[in-house]
């Protein structure tokens, strides 16, 4: 498992705004850049993939004729 897979969210988060911060600033040498934009798209598509699996886990409550809750269904455009 890579480093990148094991991190939170929130972890995942932090170090890529530190590699946006890092580039930002333009004076990493080239093959530092490329190295670090690749660890960017990394940390991108994990923190994606947490967002996408939390919002599958997002329900709504459904409310019956009565106007009672009655259950929960996915939330439908997240």
């Amino acid at each position: 498992m890579s480093e990148i897979a094991k991190m939170s969210f929130e972890e995942a988060m932090k170090a890529l705004e530190e590699v946006v911060a890092l580039l930002e600033r333009g004076d990493v040498p080239l093959e530092d850049s490329i190295r670090h934009y690749e660890r960017g798209a990394a940390l991108k598509a994990h923190c994606e993939a947490k967002l996408k699996s939390a919002e599958e886990k997002v329900a709504r409550i459904t409310l019956n004729e009565d106007g009672a809750p009655s259950g929960t269904a996915p939330v439908e455009g997240l």
